[in-house]
């Protein structure tokens, strides 16, 4: 039975092959083979890439929980823009500052979104620009659908990030204010105190000088 096997296994060979029987198992066992060898090339990169990994995963820090910074000035603000790897990663919607620190890969040194970092960047993100006189927390003159954009973004960082402060108005003073206060402070030709004559002072001896000098006049006629 099992030589009646083997002999139509041969034909069968033959027949579909064209191979002679010992030809087609040697090629099968070379094919085996070269499967076996990049089967275990392959094999053993994935397991030094998992390896790696696993080495790499206790050198990466934890994030540092958010500090509170209060209120802040925009030149302030500028210190916290990702160049400091100490200090965590800050950015600012519509004057509020949130802790974008999770997203360095996005707002950090390099990534695409890097410019907007330690600024104010509502104006920028209403409009999608990434032009440096759009870079201001401005938002004067934007269009309905910007503004709508704008809230989109706020919307998003304030569920994602956690805020950390604001930013400082800053009022300028004007030429003209300070015109007035420096006319206010000082005075008027018409404020200004005037001399008093004081009761029994200069005009009694005025008065009584002139009364003697009549008395002159009248003796040197007589």
């Amino acid at each position: 039975m099992a030589l009646q096997l083997w002999e139509t296994l041969k034909e069968a060979i033959v027949a579909y092959t064209g191979l002679s029987p010992p030809t087609f198992f040697t090629l099968l066992a070379l094919f085996l083979a070269i499967y076996y060898v990049v089967s275990g090339l392959f094999g053993s990169s994935a397991n030094n890439t998992h390896g790696a990994t696993r080495d790499f995963e206790p050198q990466m820090q934890p994030l540092k929980p958010p500090v509170q910074l209060g209120e802040v000035t925009e030149e302030e603000l500028k210190a916290y823009d990702g160049t400091d790897p100490e200090k965590p990663l800050l950015m600012a919607i519509k004057g509020e500052i949130y802790d974008v620190s999770q997203s360095r890969m996005f707002y950090g040194p390099g990534g695409p979104y890097a410019l907007f970092a330690g600024k104010d960047a509502s104006r920028a993100l209403a409009k999608m620009s990434f032009e440096e006189k759009d870079l201001t927390g401005d938002i004067s003159g934007l269009g309905p659908f910007e503004l709508e954009a704008l809230q989109d973004w706020e919307y998003k960082f304030m569920s994602k990030y956690v805020k950390v402060g604001t930013i400082k108005k800053e009022v300028p003073v004007t030429e003209g204010e300070f015109k007035g206060e420096s006319s206010e402070s000082s005075p008027q030709d018409g404020d200004a105190p005037k001399p008093t004559i004081e009761e029994g002072g200069s005009s009694e001896n005025v008065a009584v000088k002139s009364e003697e000098n009549h008395s002159h006049v009248d003796a040197d006629k007589e």
